[in-house]
């Protein structure tokens, strides 16, 4: 199995910026992508972005220009970077790591979510 822990959520004003940390830790072999995820009140969860082990990163139109992903998924760290932030940024952020073994998905593991919420 494979842990997920979060940190780095809380209450900014719109505009503001606040930067989220994510660790794996256990089984930790073959996780070859990190990234985040978020989820706001009666909305289904959503990539907003992701980091690869050859250090390629993919980002939802909406965060464009204001997130950031970083890290280094062989060390199992994956840092996203908030800045810019609207009300409507406001969600549960979920760290995610995916396991592939060759081109086979293995699966997907979640951290508990952070709260990030922005005042208008």
């Amino acid at each position: 199995q494979v842990q997920l822990v979060e940190s780095g959520g809380g209450l900014v004003q719109a505009g503001g910026s606040l930067r989220l940390s994510c660790a794996a830790s256990g089984s930790t072999f073959s996780i070859n992508a990190m990234g985040w995820y978020r989820q706001a009140p009666g909305m289904q969860r959503e990539l907003v972005a992701d980091i690869r082990s050859g250090g390629s990163t993919n980002y939802a139109e909406s965060v464009k220009g204001r997130f950031t992903i970083s890290g280094d998924v062989a060390k199992n760290t994956v840092y996203l970077q908030l800045n810019s932030l609207k009300p409507e940024d406001a969600a549960v952020y979920y760290c995610n790591a995916r396991r592939y073994v060759g081109s086979v998905y293995f699966g997907d593991y979640w951290g508990p979510g952070t709260q990030v919420t922005v005042s208008s």
